[in-house]
């Protein structure tokens, strides 16, 4: 018995070490502490609101961190919720550690780089939310381990390669959502096992080959969303046996073919149908009528024939019907007066005409008082332009019917549609004069008649209309003066009156349209000489002034056009010389001078317009050699015919020049030039003792104040300047200021000497705030880019063209347009769907920061494809920021290089946190501008 005890205490005290060994192993909420500081680590040091470096700290309980959920059961760590706080870095490996985790959102933030393989360790997860991030590389496999996870959500980011068919294994999933990456190849048929999905989203990938038809029998489905691939194929016969709860099919922008299946009325719950913009063909099944819950029907862009049945206003909850682009037939049904929820019709690019002259389907439509946007044109309708159109609610925003063949007068009841925004009746047969009622049209902000045969003057009633942004009066028989008051109408952008019969002169007041774009008066009776004026148009791309009677000089003052792309003054009677100051119109594409009464040579100063496609100066008096340079190497005799005083290369078809003796010309220049430089010796003479005398004054005047600056400022020589800036070079031109140009100049040790960049972006971020939160209401700029800063002598930066600014209405967070802005500052949801807000201020400004760092405009030809600068700079850091970043600005200075290169990075980190592709997931305008001081503070503290 003893010797039992004896042999059973050492076996205890075994056991109990080995328990104690393994408890001490066992994971915690220690292992799920370790697991989150792993990831901080991971995180960028520059969490712009600093939330996790402070919050996320041993010094306090981890259940109670910023997006830590508990199990108070286990006191494991349940969910990660770090969505929306503008972070950047990589994922863990660690966070396969959190053992106990059921929900994982990082959704809308700056995360990038591949899924770490340690994920799969998470057996209990449920939902996984990666939306709206930079991760790459191809979508994991192992994610099919995740045997309990319900949700998936890897949208807007850059996942590649095609769709793992291991996703089949996760047999509890509900919702698949991976839009917005660049995934290829075939949607795999294994995900039709999916027996619990509810949706499936793989919009706006590159996806090919057929829909499976598996994916039909999923009966647990409620969205199909298909959209902006390259799918093809037809669809099933049958596609809606099994899908008895499907609410939305969404299979737009692919390249399906085949019929709309009538099958289609068995999915009894479906609310939206989107099928535009693929390659269907014959009717349009009877049966949809049958889908009362029906509220969108897409089936625009394809090659569906065959007339719209009567039957369509079964269909009563419709609030949006899109049948444009097809070719269907026969009358538009009066039954459309039925549908009181429409809010969008379009009916264009048809063969649909009217039963009647009095366009009674339209009469009818006025019942629809929900209705914003009514779009029939290229239809040939024929009948009368009926009067009841006026009755259209004021909720009616847009009106389109260009080409329709429309015939008699614009009712005066056109005045009653306040609302309206634009109005389209270009290429019909409209008469009689423009009805004075279009100034009770306030919001108008377009208005194209062109190519009818309206008659009468341009009245008065048009400067009325302080939103109207594009006019459009050409091709009519108008007479009579342009009316001077146009020139008020501050907000045009568009301005044509081309092929009237206006006279008189042209009015000086246009040139107070500093944001028109395009103007276009050619091919009428005017005369006189050309406004100076019209050089105040800097907005100016587009001017055509071609086919009138001008006469006398070309104003130099077209020199300060230079974003002119298109310039025609031919068949007018213009005379005097070419000004030698169009050669720094370098945008120039076209210039058409035929025609005329010029005279001179031919400027060598045009050389420089390197961008020059077209050049005509043909049937003139010029003279004198012809430049060979620049566009003129591209030039043939076409351009030149007619000008019998003109020489040069036989390419031209015209007489060699004829070389003159220079001797005694050589002579008469050289005394010219001693009487000069005796001349300019005076004057520096004169300015020298003057700056002396005013220097002594100056020294005993100032004795003993003390110098208040923070920092002296060195004395610059001229010729610093001038190597600084390259000689002046066009490319280190900043802008343009009130009394002089800016450059940017670099001396050789780093220093910057032009304006600021740092300090011009805090500026422009100033204004923007007082944009969008100084104001009654919030202003959105709309167009945010560097020709819109403006510099004034103090190298102050002033935001300027509000010609296509929003006002946003109280409560209201976006509005929407179909003005469009520059390309490579737009916001995506601004360039994709029109919808604008702050966010797409705080987008162009973000754009504009890496523009003005880098050197480099998000036009550079280096960006093709996928590669945008916002992808170049997001790629490149944190590592690589040295090589994004403009080389004069990490020369070595006086500041430590690691400073000034911290500074770059939170400059750049900063700026993609205002282009983050969702308008929610980016930064204010107000947080921007306190980072940027405190950017400033950092970099000012580093040259002490």
């Amino acid at each position: 018995m003893g010797s039992s005890c004896n042999l059973l205490f050492p076996l205890v005290v075994f056991i109990l070490l080995h328990v104690h060994t393994s408890l001490s192993s066992v994971p915690n909420i220690i292992t799920d502490e370790a697991a989150l500081l792993a990831f901080k680590s991971h995180i960028s040091s520059s969490d712009p609101n600093n939330i996790l470096a402070t919050n996320w700290s041993s010094s306090s309980a981890v259940c109670i961190w910023i997006g830590i959920t508990c199990s108070s059961r286990h006191n494991r760590v349940t969910a990660l919720n770090i969505s929306r706080m503008q972070l950047h870095g990589t994922i863990s490996p660690q966070l396969g550690n959190l053992s106990f985790l059921v929900s994982l959102i990082i959704s809308n933030n700056a995360f990038q780089g591949e899924l770490p393989e340690d994920l799969a360790h998470l057996q209990r997860l449920k939902l996984i939310d990666f939306t709206s991030n930079n991760f790459t590389g191809a979508i994991p496999s192992f994610l099919g381990l995740l045997r309990n996870l319900r949700i998936l959500r890897l949208s807007s980011n850059r996942f590649s390669g095609e769709i793992p068919s291991s996703l089949s294994s996760l047999t509890k999933l509900e919702v698949l959502r991976i839009k917005e990456n660049f995934l290829e190849g075939e949607i795999p048929r294994e995900l039709g096992d999916l027996h619990y999905m509810t949706a499936l989203n793989l919009e706006s990938n590159h996806l090919n080959g057929s829909i499976p038809p598996s994916i039909f029998n999923i009966t647990t489905m409620r969205f199909i969303a298909l959209t902006n691939n390259n799918l093809t194929g037809k669809l099933p016969t049958t596609i809606c046996d099994h899908l008895p709860n499907l609410e939305g099919l969404y299979l737009s922008e692919n390249i399906l073919g085949g019929i709309i299946p009538p099958n289609l009325a068995k999915c009894k719950k479906l609310k939206i149908l989107s099928l535009s913009v693929n390659e269907f063909t014959g009717t349009v099944p009877r049966e949809l009528a049958n889908l009362t819950a029906l509220t969108v029907l897409y089936l625009g862009t394809n090659s569906l024939s065959g007339s719209i049945s009567a039957s369509i206003s079964n269909s009563s909850k419709l609030t949006l019907l899109d049948l444009s682009f097809n070719s269907f037939t026969g009358p538009i049904p009066e039954s459309l007066g039925k549908l009181e929820h429409l809010e969008i019709l379009n009916l264009g690019r048809n063969n649909f005409f009217s039963d009647s002259m009095s366009l009674r389907f339209l009469t009818s439509l006025t019942n629809c008082r929900k209705l914003k946007l009514v779009g029939l044109g290229e239809n040939p309708l024929g009948g009368f332009f009926p009067a009841s159109v006026g009755n259209f609610s004021d909720s009616l925003q847009v009106f389109e019917g260009p080409d329709c063949k429309l015939k008699g007068v614009i009712p005066e009841e056109i005045g009653n549609l306040t609302g309206l925004i634009k109005m389209s009746l270009f290429n019909n047969e409209l008469t009689g004069h423009i009805p004075k009622t279009f100034q009770a049209m306030l919001n108008l902000q377009e208005l194209y008649l062109q190519h009818n045969k309206i008659e009468g003057n341009i009245t008065d009633v048009f400067c009325n209309l302080k939103n109207l942004g594009a006019l459009g009066l050409s091709g009519n028989q108008l007479s009579g003066r342009v009316p001077p008051c146009l020139g008020e109408v501050s907000t045009l952008r568009y301005l044509y009156l081309a092929d009237n019969m206006l006279n008189s002169s042209l009015p000086e007041s246009l040139g107070g349209l500093h944001d028109l774009m395009e103007f276009n008066i050619s091919s009428n009776l005017l005369s006189g000489q050309i406004p100076i004026e019209i050089g105040n148009l800097k907005a100016a791309i587009f001017i055509d002034l071609s086919k009138n009677d001008f006469f006398g000089n070309i104003p130099s003052t077209l020199e300060g056009l230079d974003k002119l792309i298109v310039l025609s003054l031919a068949h007018n009677r213009l005379d005097g010389p070419i000004p030698h100051s169009f050669g720094k119109i370098l945008a120039l594409e076209f210039l058409d001078l035929s025609y005329n009464n010029l005279s001179g040579e031919i400027p060598r100063s045009l050389e420089a317009l390197v961008y020059l496609k077209y050049l005509n100066f043909s049937f003139n008096k010029l003279s004198g050699e012809i430049p060979t340079g620049g566009p003129f190497a591209n030039a043939t005799g076409q351009s030149f015919l007619s000008n019998h005083g003109l020489c040069g290369d036989s390419k031209y078809h015209v007489l060699p020049c004829i070389i003159k003796s220079q001797k005694r010309s050589k002579r008469k220049k050289t005394i010219l030039v001693l009487y000069v430089l005796s001349g300019v010796g005076l004057l520096f003479l004169a300015l020298a003792l003057t700056y002396a005398f005013l220097r002594l004054r100056m020294k005993k005047k100032n004795a003993g104040q003390a110098d208040l600056s923070l920092e002296g400022h060195e004395r610059i020589s001229y010729y610093e300047l001038e190597q600084a800036t390259e000689g002046f070079n066009e490319s280190n031109l900043l802008g343009n200021g009130s009394f002089s140009k800016v450059y940017k100049g670099i001396r050789k040790d780093g220093t910057l000497l032009a304006a600021k960049r740092l300090e011009i972006m805090i500026d422009v971020a100033s204004a923007m705030v007082y944009l969008h939160n100084g104001c009654s209401n919030p202003v959105v700029h709309c167009d945010l880019k560097p020709s819109n800063v403006l510099l004034d002598q103090e190298m102050v930066g002033h935001v300027s063209d509000f010609g296509i600014a929003k006002l946003l209405g109280a409560g209201e967070t976006f509005v929407q347009t179909r003005t469009i802005a520059t390309i490579g500052y737009i916001a995506p949801e601004y360039g994709q769907d029109g919808i604008v807000s702050t966010s797409c201020d705080v987008y162009s400004f973000g754009i504009m920061m890496m523009e003005t760092f880098t050197s480099i405009r998000p036009s550079d030809e280096r960006f093709t494809g996928d590669l945008s600068i916002l992808r170049w700079v997001s790629d490149s850091l944190p590592s690589g920021i040295h090589k994004v970043v403009d080389a004069n600005l990490v020369q070595l200075g006086n500041e430590p290089t690691d400073a000034k290169m911290q500074c770059l990075l939170s400059i750049m980190e900063l700026a993609l946190n205002c282009t983050l592709a969702t308008p929610d997931a980016r930064i204010s305008m107000e947080d921007t501008l306190s980072a940027l001081g405190k950017i400033r503070l950092q970099f000012v503290s580093s040259r002490r």
